[in-house]
């Protein structure tokens, strides 16, 4: 009996730890590495490698040479009377395909130059969806942000209705006022509620994004919610956005590719000789061995087409190129712009506005509290009060993900 509580509470404890953990909040770090780990369009993408890599193999690959065997002068029924295999002549030949001007060579360098314009393609398709993911975690946090401001001015506000229901009970106020305070209350339930669906719809697309099945009420994420003062030049956000870009890379890989891809069309158009040997026996003669070598005849270039096609996809994809370096500066620039547009906006609220809002709130309130002023003025300062609040939680919202843009656009967390 005792044995059977003891592996009952185990079991309980365990569970219970178990639960722990799940509700655990992730911070962005873990939230990332979930991703990499679970995404299954990261996931797929990574078997693009992989078939790149099988390709090489089979560009690698050399000609496989070739055996005939043959039995000829085998005598027909109703031809001369001697043996039908009396002059049997057998004929066992191997030749093999030569190839020049290093094209084995040239296909695997090809096929390798293939792999990496894959590893740079999924490198940018991690890229793009660390952005999506990074987005989801920072609307999440804003949902909470916004959550605890809601509680935050509802508890405030039933603070203030209690007090004006003594107010009112003691002669203090009027019914109308009491009704007009208990009708705006509705403004914050409302606040409350749109708060905590969306709350629960940014933590559903989080949890998409992660292929994770745990129920959103004990799915839970932390970070620092505020925006950083300080901003690198735009100069320094080119330089690394030109040395990071997976996409960029991959625009130089293919111009790299198509070189080789030229080059491998020129050896494409020269003749391969086919080396045979072969052994025979012929009755007369008795063994014979004997080589050839069989050489085409180029009379007509019928690779003249390839070459120049793989000649004007050099030049396309350094047009492409082109492009790719003045998205990346587009991209740059835009992204900076608009985090830069965030912080002005955001410095005074941090700096001023705020506290400015609390200071009018209260001031106002109190005077109300003691007939100083009217419940217009303390209906508006509340609003004033709200609106102030929820503007700096947006911001910051938007600066975050103004932020990921910048990484985004840069290929690295350079703002974390």
């Amino acid at each position: 009996m005792r044995k059977f509580r003891w592996l009952w509470c185990t079991a309980v404890l365990a569970s219970a730890s178990v639960v722990a953990q799940s509700s655990s909040p992730m911070t962005w770090e873990q939230v990332r590495q979930r991703f990499e780990q679970n995404n299954p369009t990261l996931l797929a993408g990574k078997l693009n490698i992989d078939e790149s890599k099988a390709q090489e193999i089979t560009a690698h690959l050399r000609p496989n040479p070739n055996l005939s065997l043959s039995l000829d002068q085998i005598n027909l029924p109703g031809g001369p009377p001697h043996s039908c295999c009396g002059v049997l002549l057998s004929v066992a030949s191997v030749s093999y395909l030569h190839e020049r001007e290093h094209k084995r060579e040239l296909r695997l360098q090809s096929s390798q130059k293939g792999t990496g314009i894959a590893v740079e393609t999924q490198a940018d398709l991690e890229r793009n969806l660390l952005f999506t993911i990074r987005s989801a975690f920072v609307q999440t946090l804003q949902a909470k942000a916004v959550l605890v401001v809601a509680k935050d001015n509802l508890v405030y506000y039933d603070r203030i209705l209690a007090i004006s229901s003594d107010r009112y009970k003691a002669g203090d106020i009027a019914q109308i006022d009491l009704d007009r305070l208990e009708l705006q209350r509705v403004q914050f339930e409302s606040d409350l509620q749109s708060a905590e669906v969306n709350l629960r719809t940014a933590k559903i697309q989080l949890l998409m994004l992660l292929n994770d099945r745990t129920p959103v009420e004990q799915f839970d994420v932390i970070g620092t919610f505020d925006f950083s003062d300080q901003l690198m030049p735009l100069e320094e956000f080119r330089k690394i956005a030109l040395d990071t870009r997976p996409d960029l890379r991959a625009a130089v890989a293919a111009v790299d590719k198509a070189v080789t891809d030229h080059k491998l069309a020129v050896a494409n158009g020269s003749t391969d000789p086919t080396v045979g040997i072969d052994v025979g026996r012929n009755p007369p003669i008795d063994n014979y061995i004997g080589f050839s070598v069989s050489i085409p005849l180029r009379i007509f270039d019928r690779n003249q087409g390839e070459k120049l096609r793989t000649q004007l996809d050099v030049d396309r994809n350094k047009r492409l190129l082109d492009a790719n370096r003045a998205l990346v500066f587009s991209d740059v620039d835009s992204a900076h712009a608009t985090v830069n547009s965030n912080l002005i906006l955001l410095r005074p609220y941090k700096e001023k506005y705020l506290q400015q809002a609390v200071r009018v709130r209260d001031t106002i309130t109190f005077s109300y509290q003691h007939g100083g002023a009217s419940l217009l003025d303390f209906l508006n300062a509340e609003n004033d009060y709200r609106s102030v609040q929820l503007n700096y939680v947006n911001l910051v919202g938007s600066y975050l993900i103004a932020a990921s843009q910048l990484n985004l656009a840069v290929g690295r967390e350079v703002i974390q």
